[in-house]
């Protein structure tokens, strides 16, 4: 079965060398495709979060990974599977990250904390809804703490 996902928007911002860390200070706009209208965004400004879909174009083939590695190649942190990290190096170079709405005008949309560099395609945006977020603590291990630990500064 061949799936087909087209991009819906394409991000623009300051930011166009691939980086780990020091995401926090980067404003993007994203921009909807010429193909969609406008108001598939009406009533989007009453949210004020969204989570935006988005694919690692930048990723070479070769550089995918299938199985367990070290988080960002640094033998500190444990050997875990690609499945549980969220580098960017994935089967199917899908990235999520949940973003603060600042700004809605017509087609573009103006956001806080999208860690995609310029030019990214966005494959969706979904609304934030306190009901779809976890009932309970997030629980997640000590070496994901430590490498976040910059990434929003």
């Amino acid at each position: 079965m061949d799936i087909i996902i087209k991009p819906i928007a394409y991000v623009r911002n300051s930011r166009t060398e691939v980086e780990d860390d020091r995401w926090g200070s980067i404003i993007s706009e994203i921009e909807l495709i010429d193909d969609l209208n406008a108001s598939s965004l009406e009533g989007i400004n009453e949210f004020s979060h969204l989570e935006i879909i988005f694919y690692f174009d930048k990723v070479a083939d070769d550089k995918i990974q299938y199985e367990a590695r070290h988080p960002r190649n640094n033998k500190n942190f444990p050997r875990v599977g690609i499945f549980a990290q969220r580098g960017k190096n994935r089967p199917n170079r899908l990235g999520l990250t949940t973003v603060e709405l600042l700004e809605h005008h017509h087609n573009k949309l103006i956001v806080k904390n999208l860690d995609a560099i310029d030019g990214t395609p966005i494959m969706d945006i979904k609304p934030v809804m306190k009901e779809f977020l976890p009932h309970r603590e997030v629980k997640q291990p000590e070496w994901s703490k430590k490498l976040m630990e910059d990434y929003w500064s």
